[in-house]
């Protein structure tokens, strides 16, 4: 036998190949039904990761102004006196406005984080109920975290009216845009299927009124 020839795979090789191939499919099915191409255990950590980051920032700036205005107010009544008293003042005011800071930080993300888990864990839900994956589901998965976050806060009816009108227009927008990055990789969606279905039924109408007038 030449030995430049590769001997046939065996058994378990061709069986190693089939199963490869079967989780490359599996995995490119996955993606293709997920959200955004990521599924929903990657999308959880990745997205509350991603909004705990923003809100500790947002809360570091926050707390950081608040602490060192707080910290003026509390001290305005013993100004010092010397040029090591106002070094110990500034050293004292930067150290109680980092603390803050970091403090609203790390609450302000961690709120955050937990209401986008929320949105992210009732969209899930919507879509396992209805079997499908649209802005439907996005719609209604913010408006129960805009109620859940009115009844948190205690909201009077004016403030949760707004606080309700901002999670349809983040609903409607974030679950459109999801849609579009669905559709444009293949996934299905039933709204536009019934229209576009509805647009051929109209032009087959139109053309088979036409041959009978002609």
């Amino acid at each position: 036998m030449d030995p430049s020839i590769n001997p046939p795979p065996t058994d378990e090789e061709l069986l190693e190949i089939q199963m490869k191939a079967w989780r490359k499919q599996q995995h490119e099915a996955l993606k293709l039904d997920s959200r955004m191409s990521i599924p929903y255990g990657a999308r959880l950590p990745l997205c509350t990761s991603i909004s705990f980051v923003c809100g500790m920032a947002l809360g570091i700036s926050h707390g950081s102004k608040t602490a060192a205005l707080r910290f003026r107010a509390e001290n305005a009544h013993r100004l010092p006196t010397s040029p090591t008293g106002w070094y110990l003042y500034h050293k004292s005011k930067n150290y109680h406005t980092g603390l803050g800071g970091v403090k609203e930080g790390l609450k302000m993300g961690s709120r955050i984080a937990f209401w986008t888990a929320g949105l992210l864990a009732i969209e899930d839900m919507c879509d396992r109920w209805r079997g499908r994956k649209d802005v439907l589901n996005t719609v209604v998965a913010s408006l129960s975290v805009a109620g859940g976050f009115s009844l948190w806060n205690r909201f009077p009816i004016t403030t949760a009216a707004r606080t309700a009108k901002t999670g349809l227009a983040f609903g409607i927008g974030y679950g459109l845009v999801q849609d579009a990055v669905g559709y444009a990789r293949g996934r299905r969606l039933g709204y536009v299927d019934f229209l576009m279905g509805a647009g051929r039924r109209g032009e087959k109408e139109e053309s088979r009124y036409e041959r009978t007038t002609i």
